[in-house]
């Protein structure tokens, strides 16, 4: 299996018991999706290595427990502690609407209301305080945010986002007047 199949389910974050439980921070929005899981995959020195789940359960909101078949004691724990955890893209939940995953916009088109395309969606900046879409048009590149009051319909079909952007914003990066 490879990363690019695969999409980030959490990070190990410590051990919860002597027998080699740990404990799971999962990026997830609904957690307990994840509950009654048989298998991920543990990324360990650049190789994805399944691990089967002997046991799992939720943990304080998005905490998972688990107990992995191959894992008994802390030392077994400490060898996979702070690895990261994968699961094939095609374990997604389907979102309908305007609701969509990072990767599975990339290559869509962005409409906006006045200006029309603003360009093509090249990826998304997750690790700042606000998520933002990065658009190429032409050699320029442009940086919207992704709120719901400026996304207004999500195509999927078509491969387009249509958005309402702030007066400005599309100027300040394409210098149009």
């Amino acid at each position: 299996m490879r990363k690019e199949d695969c999409f980030y389910l959490g990070k190990i974050v410590s051990k919860y018991s002597f027998k080699g439980e740990v404990l799971i921070k999962l990026d997830a929005d609904e957690p307990e999706l994840y509950e009654n899981m048989e298998s991920v995959f543990v990324s360990l020195r650049d190789s994805l290595v399944p691990f089967f789940i002997e046991k799992c359960s939720l943990h304080k909101s998005s905490l998972l427990r688990v107990r992995f078949e191959e894992v008994e004691d802390e030392a077994a724990a400490d060898k996979i502690m702070g690895a990261e955890l994968f699961l094939p893209l095609s374990l997604l939940p389907k979102l309908s609407g305007n609701k969509f995953y990072y990767h599975e916009i990339i290559g869509f088109t962005l409409l906006d209301k006045i200006h029309g395309n603003i360009g093509e969606i090249t990826a998304v900046n997750d690790s700042v305080s606000q998520a933002l879409f990065i658009a190429k048009k032409g050699d320029k590149e442009l940086l919207i945010p992704i709120t719901d009051q400026i996304i207004t319909k999500v195509d999927r079909e078509n491969k387009t986002i249509e958005v309402s952007t702030p007066d400005g914003l599309v100027d300040l990066y394409l210098g149009e007047t």
